[in-house]
């Protein structure tokens, strides 16, 4: 969770590295690396497997490096990029709303892109070879059914107790 820590504020700062102070950068990885907990701990009530984080890493904290721009640009950078000539200025510089609007825009178009083109690639790559293995193949551990080793054997959990390891 330290690395995903980490990681989230590297994510978060992505979007708005140009256009923020450092104070203002280091804002948003501190946001970014409570978010990632909380956001793992939501992915995971919900029942989602992401063993590693990776939804909370890049989505969520991702998504907050979009809106930390309509908040925390300082105006002082960014004139000229993209074709807009005026500075970037966020919601906590006095940008007003404007800026802020066209974050949650972006956020909410990347968000259903994201959902759209992969639930259409996986349902597509479901087809040609099932994406999830059967739950016999789960309980018998996924590094002997899938690889063809143990990764542990010494290690049998109960239920298989009575069956003879893979080896």
């Amino acid at each position: 969770m330290m690395c995903n820590g980490f990681l989230a504020g590297l994510v978060a700062i992505t979007a708005p590295c140009a256009f923020v102070t450092p104070i203002g950068a280091a804002l948003i990885g501190v946001v970014a690396g409570v978010l990632v907990i909380y956001s793992s701990i939501i992915v995971e009530k919900m029942g989602v497997d992401d063993v590693a984080g990776a939804i909370s890493v890049h989505g969520t904290c991702g998504a907050w490096g979009v809106v930390s721009v309509g908040l925390f640009a300082c105006g002082e950078y960014g004139a000229g990029y993209n074709g807009v000539a005026t500075p970037v200025i966020g919601l906590f510089y006095g940008g007003g709303v404007g800026q802020m609007l066209m974050q949650l825009i972006d956020v909410s178009v990347l968000i259903t892109w994201a959902f759209v083109v992969m639930f259409a690639w996986m349902k597509f790559s479901n087809l040609i070879i099932p994406i999830r293995p059967t739950a016999e193949e789960e309980l018998k551990g996924l590094d002997a059914t899938q690889m063809g080793v143990l990764a542990y054997p010494d290690f049998q959990p109960a239920h298989e107790a009575s069956e003879p390891a893979l080896v």
